[in-house]
């Protein structure tokens, strides 16, 4: 499974949960967003993570402070240039962990901004 396979994966977990899709890929100087979602009024900012196995930490493990304060930073550049008010927002987090059997994990609000 390649990148894009787990991000439509995730996309398509997410919108079963009632999230709805607003953008994907969304890149700027600072870094990437892989989907930006909206779930009851809040804007979400989503981190997609796929690794085969839980060796050396697995998905979660991937996410490193560097790659959190990149985010951030993308997710106030989105904001700053795209929207006139700023929403209400949050970060998630989906892990998707195995190869042949694919187990995906949503962490709503991973990062404790909001």
């Amino acid at each position: 499974m390649k990148g894009r396979d787990a991000e439509q994966m995730a996309a398509d977990y997410l919108m079963r949960q009632g999230l709805v899709l607003r953008e994907r890929n969304y890149r700027c100087r600072f870094g990437e967003i892989d989907l930006i979602m909206s779930d009851a009024g809040r804007l979400v900012f989503v981190e997609v993570r796929m690794r085969t196995s839980e060796a050396f930490g697995g998905a979660a493990g991937s996410i490193t402070f560097t790659k959190k304060n990149r985010l951030l930073r993308a997710a106030r550049h989105y904001l700053s240039s795209r929207l006139d008010t700023e929403p209400a927002c949050r970060f998630d987090v989906v892990l998707i962990t195995g190869a042949r059997n694919p187990v995906i994990n949503w962490i709503r609000n991973a990062f404790g901004e909001s």
